[in-house]
This record gives structure tokens, C-alpha cells and sequence, in this order.
């Protein structure tokens, strides 16, 4: 029996030069042999199986999958289940041939079968995922629960889908009895269940999952990016940079994460701060429109800042005693990147009694 066809093609996909063995992987469901009939009497096994394959999905596939760690790591795993499958298959097929068939080994053959039928259903299951396909995608993963109904890749694959047609109920439930199977296994996971609660507005329950992902890989970077959105939800941007921090430590090549990091330090009103970070985003990812308007936004806002430090210089020369001034100034110094002129103005404006003021101070560890 063979579970699994090879695609040879001289198709070219820029900057990815996949191997045979990973070829076979991403188009698994694509090219593949679909189980038509099988039969086992005991003296012979009998298999009738239809090949396919549609190029263009081919090349759509490998061109998502890349992309996405999920899929490539469930298919792997679909891979290794299968074969496993395909192996025990084999075994009880030999011990039929040596041994009169009686219901028992009957039944441990088709259960085999199914597990088999069960990582193909998968396979094909992943591969139309990879081709935007959700709905059959959701089809396929579902003949393989009803098949093998702890299979976990069914259950994450279904999710997926379901994440993108954005039920986030759905998407919850299916991911709940996959980390109920294997809590510790897949962190993605995690991840995907977290992104179904924020779409949900369960920011803290997301970032929950996100805690358990990080636990389980702490050297990804996307996850400490990821945590770090949420937590930019929450408008807790000291723990949000923290986060983003950690995931540049990681990887520094991701455009996506300066960005997020260079709206978190807008957001603080930090607009020097801001642009670094988008300067080297656009760096990364130069067709990225939307960090190109951030960083415009920024510097319109840095324009604002120094023509706001003029004026306030002029306000608090005639009034002093004006805590509220000297707050302003420090968030446009803050604006600037100029740190000390405003820590300088923020004790000022603490010492004249500003609350505001004194609560900053306080949450950087600074006395006034």
C-alpha cells in the first residue's frame, strides 16, 4: 500500500528551495492516493485508489505552507502517524496470512485501517487549508475524527480552518480537545486558542494561552510578538515592549515585530522611539504600506512636539507654578526621545503637585 505520491516539477518559488522529502510533505492531499476500496478476506488484501494532482493548487499550497509552521509541523506529524499506521497495517496483514482471521484480528486489521485512512483524511485536510479551501478542508478534517477520534491534527487542523472562517467558538472547542489529548505537546496550539479568545475579547484568557506556548517554546519569537499585541490591547505597553524586546532578541529579522513595537512606543507617545522602529521595519519589508503611514503619522506628531516645547517654554516662563505645564512638556520631550529633559520636567510638575505626574514617576522607579 502507498500512502504518499512525489512531486518532481520545475516550478521555481522564489527565495524557497524545498527538498523531495518536503515537497512530499506540503503537497501531501494534493498528490495523493485517495482510498476508493479495500478489502481483506483473510488470503487477499485487495486496494482500489485514484491519483490526483491540480498544479496550480500545488503551487498555491507550498506557497502558504511555507509560510505558516503550523501546517508544516502537523503534516509532518501526519506523516510519521501515517507511516506508523501504514507499518502495523503491514504486521497484522503478515500475522492474518500465518493465522486463521477470527474477529479479533479482524478487528485490530480495521482498526489499523482506519488509522491509516485517518492521516490521509488529514493530509488532504491540511492541503486545502494551504489552498484557502475551508470549508472541504473542514469536511476532510472531520472524516478523520469520525475515523480515529483522538487524532490531534484533525482537531488542530479543523481549528484552523475555522480560524480563518473566524468562528472562534468553533475554533475554541476543537482546540480544547486537542490540548485535552496532548496538553503538552503541540505550543501552536496554545497560540491558535489564544487568537480565538482575543477575537472574543478574552484578552486575559489569551494571554493565558500565550503563557503556556512560551513555556512550552520559549525560544519562538513569534509567541513573546504575539503575547506582546495582546498585552498592547490591554494598553500595557511596559509589559508589551518587554515582549517585543524579547522576541527582537530572538529573531531580528521580522518586520512585523518592529512595527508592532514602533505603534506600542507611539501609542506611549514616544515618536522618536516610534520611527527607529519603523524606519527598520520598512528596512525589512519596504512594500509594507501601513508602517509607511505609522512612521508619517510619527513624524507629523514629532513636528508637533517641538513646536509644542516652544509654546510651553513661553507658558511656563509666565507661570511656573504650573504643574500641568511642565507634565505636557515632559510628554513632548518624550515625544522627542529626549528622556532627561523629560524626566527633568516630570519631577518638576510632581514636586508642584501633579498627580499624573507622581504616578509616572512611580511606575519607572523614579523619586522626585
Amino acid at each position: 500500500m502507498k500512502s504518499h505520491s512525489y512531486l518532481e516539477s520545475e516550478t521555481e518559488i522564489k527565495n524557497f528551495q524545498p527538498t523531495k522529502d518536503q515537497i512530499a510533505i506540503l503537497t501531501a492531499g494534493i498528490v495523493s492516493a485517495e482510498i476508493i476500496d479495500e478489502r481483506w478476506d483473510g488470503k487477499t488484501y485487495y486496494l482500489k485508489a485514484k491519483i490526483t494532482a491540480d498544479p496550480q493548487d500545488v503551487i498555491k499550497s507550498i506557497g502558504v505552507l511555507r509560510h505558516d509552521r503550523q501546517k508544516t509541523k502537523e503534516l509532518e506529524e501526519t506523516r510519521k502517524k501515517a507511516d506508523e499506521a501504514l507499518r502495523e497495517v503491514e504486521r497484522l496483514k503478515k500475522e492474518l496470512n500465518i493465522a486463521k482471521a477470527g474477529k479479533t484480528e479482524q478487528d485490530r486489521y480495521n482498526k489499523a485501517v482506519n488509522k491509516l485512512r485517518a492521516a490521509e483524511w488529514v493530509e488532504k485536510g491540511w492541503s486545502l487549508v494551504g489552498t484557502s479551501k475551508w470549508q472541504e478542508a473542514i469536511e476532510s478534517f472531520t472524516k478523520a475524527i469520525q475515523l480515529e477520534p483522538t487524532y490531534v491534527s484533525a482537531y488542530a487542523g479543523r481549528g484552523a480552518a475555522y480560524l480563518y472562517l473566524k468562528d472562534y467558538q468553533q475554533v475554541i472547542k476543537d482546540l480544547d480537545r486537542a490540548i485535552g489529548i496532548n496538553p503538552s505537546g503541540n505550543a501552536i496550539l496554545y497560540v491558535a486558542r489564544g487568537q480565538a479568545h482575543l477575537r472574543l475579547g478574552n484578552h486575559r484568557q489569551a494571554i493565558r494561552d500565550y503563557d503556556k506556548a512560551i513555556k512550552l517554546d520559549p525560544k519562538d519569537s513569534q509567541f513573546w510578538a504575539t503575547r506582546g499585541s495582546a498585552y498592547s490591547t490591554l494598553k500595557d505597553y511596559q509589559q508589551a515592549i518587554k515582549d517585543y524586546d524579547k522576541a527582537i532578541k530572538l529573531y531580528s529579522k521580522d518586520a512585523e515585530t518592529y512595527a508592532g513595537r514602533g505603534d506600542v512606543y507611539y501609542d506611549l507617545g514616544e515618536y522618536q522611539q516610534a520611527i527607529k522602529d519603523y524606519d527598520k521595519a520598512i528596512e525589512l519589508d519596504p512594500k509594507d504600506a501601513q508602517t509607511l503611514r505609522e512612521r508619517t503619522r510619527a513624524y507629523e506628531q514629532l513636528e508637533g512636539c517641538r513646536q509644542a516645547i516652544k509654546d510651553l517654554d513661553e507658558h511656563i516662563g509666565q507661570n511656573p507654578k504650573d504643574g500641568l505645564g511642565y507634565r505636557i512638556r515632559a510628554l513632548a520631550y518624550r515625544g522627542l526621545g529626549d528622556r532627561r529633559h523629560a524626566l527633568e520636567d516630570y519631577k518638576i510638575a510632581a514636586r508642584l503637585g501633579d498627580g499624573e505626574a507622581q504616578d509616572y514617576l512611580r511606575s519607572q522607579g523614579v523619586g522626585w
